[in-house]
């Protein structure tokens, strides 16, 4: 099976740049201030009037794996401590509590919505727990109703990760607006919304947002922005805390202010890609991705199709007759019990995630970005029907 030769290879994922962004970025290098600064302090600004809330502080970081790094050291993890969060997620989630010196324990996954599972969470808290960090899949919402319901019960932190989550609600609010101590976006390239890299620390506590504002440059009492910028001299500033490197530049946030400007759209895009997804492989040996419950908004970062039991295919040949017919695809993800690192210090087996190991062995990510023309869609289809074919 391969790809006609008019047909070019079409990728699992592009960003989608347009004039407005290459022309802030443009002004962004002609003003001299590059670094953190005042086009950063606008997105950081921006991104709070986006989730709709005055309460919100918002810290703009260089990786959503910098942000969730920061949030768990403001909330005192640290040796001795555990938190709980899915083996089906990428590593970042988890290697920041491993950068604190305390200790992961991974759940399973709810079969249905691939999302981490309340109940096995509440079954994982011992007195070494100190927080809980749930992962928003593909875009769609976690139980946060049943995940901050269980962490008020044993007095828990919760950070969210919401990588995917971008405009996702739960309950009719937007993620990153809940009762959670603090909630992760990233802007990481194939993301809903694009800096290149970069992410969003977004929480209500005001102590945890200037920790996190200290701690991402070193832990310098002051920003260089405040520094450089002031009309009389003010050089001086004070080290508090060996902090880290993870500011956001003001050219990745030149990006963020115009792709933040178009999420709504971007988001409804995608939607409209996923439902035309669900209506062209309908009738086939696969298992489309949940939605969202009524009344809710499902960012759709993924389209994650499952191999059903009918499927006369193997997962692995489906993905080489994809690339064979020119489709990028991925997997999301391998999941973390199945990586020598956390498999070895942690003792874990897959039978100990069933679900998450049975979704893994029969998942693809299919393409899904805004710039796929309706074309683009029915072409994936295609491969996809003639992929699953004996």
């Amino acid at each position: 099976m391969t790809s006609p030769p008019s047909l070019p290879f079409l990728p699992f994922a592009l960003p989608d740049i347009g004039e407005e962004e290459i022309a802030e970025v443009v002004d962004t290098l002609r003003s001299g201030w590059i670094t953190t600064g005042p086009k950063a302090m606008r997105f950081e600004k921006a991104f709070g009037e986006f989730l709709g809330d005055p309460s919100l502080h918002c810290v703009a970081v260089n990786s959503a794996t910098a942000g969730l790094h920061l949030a768990l050291e403001a909330l005192g993890v640290g040796p001795g401590d555990e938190v709980i969060t899915t083996t089906h997620t990428f590593t970042a989630t988890a290697e920041v509590v491993r950068y604190l010196g305390a200790d992961v324990k991974l759940v399973d996954i709810d079969s249905a919505t691939l999302n981490i599972d309340p109940a096995l969470v509440e079954a994982a808290i011992t007195p070494r727990t100190k927080a809980i960090l749930p992962v928003h899949y593909a875009g769609l919402a976690a139980d946060m109703p049943a995940i901050l319901t269980i962490a008020q019960r044993h007095g828990l932190k919760v950070v969210e990760d919401a990588a995917h989550a971008l405009p996702t609600t739960c309950s009719g609010a937007l993620v990153g607006t809940l009762t959670s101590d603090a909630t992760v976006f990233s802007f990481y390239a194939n993301k809903t919304i694009t800096t290149g890299e970069g992410g969003m620390l977004v929480t209500r506590d005001a102590a945890l947002a200037q920790r996190a504002k200290v701690m991402r440059l070193h832990g310098m009492n002051r920003d260089a922005f405040d520094r450089f910028t002031a009309t009389v001299p003010s050089w001086y500033y004070e080290v508090v805390a060996p902090g880290f490197k993870y500011n956001l530049t003001d050219i990745a946030a030149a990006l963020g202010l115009h792709q933040l400007a178009k999420a709504r759209a971007f988001q409804a895009r995608r939607d409209a890609i996923a439902r035309m997804y669900d209506t062209a492989l309908a009738g086939l040996p696969v298992i489309t991705p949940p939605h969202a419950r009524a009344g809710d908004q499902h960012a759709w970062h993924l389209y994650v199709l499952r191999l059903a039991d009918a499927a006369r295919v193997p997962r692995d040949a489906f993905i080489e007759r994809l690339f064979a017919a020119g489709i990028g695809c991925s997997v999301h993800y391998i999941p973390l019990h199945l990586h020598p690192y956390w498999r070895d210090r942690y003792g874990l087996s897959a039978a100990q995630f069933p679900h998450s190991q049975r979704a893994y062995e029969r998942m693809v990510s299919l393409p899904l970005y805004t710039r796929m023309s309706d074309a683009d869609v029915q072409r994936v289809a295609d491969a996809v029907r003639a992929a699953l074919a004996p």
